[in-house]
């Protein structure tokens, strides 16, 4: 789901210009609409492993 956000972010907020909550809400359910009809699935990059290896180390440097 994080991931998710960071593509909606990326692609249409971060870029764009919305002058009132009204445009905001407009654009993003533009986009919204438009990832249902061309849905895109995400490719991985790294295995399984390596993100809980990574997620223990952060855990890990946090904790102390």
């Amino acid at each position: 789901m994080e991931r998710w956000f960071a593509e909606l972010t990326q692609k249409k907020l971060k870029r764009g210009v919305h002058r009132s909550v009204q445009a905001l809400e407009c654009d993003i359910r533009a986009w919204l609409a438009d990832w249902n009809e061309h849905p895109r699935p995400f490719v991985w990059t790294k295995t399984a492993d390596e993100i809980l290896d990574k997620a223990a180390a952060y855990c890990h440097r946090i904790s102390d």
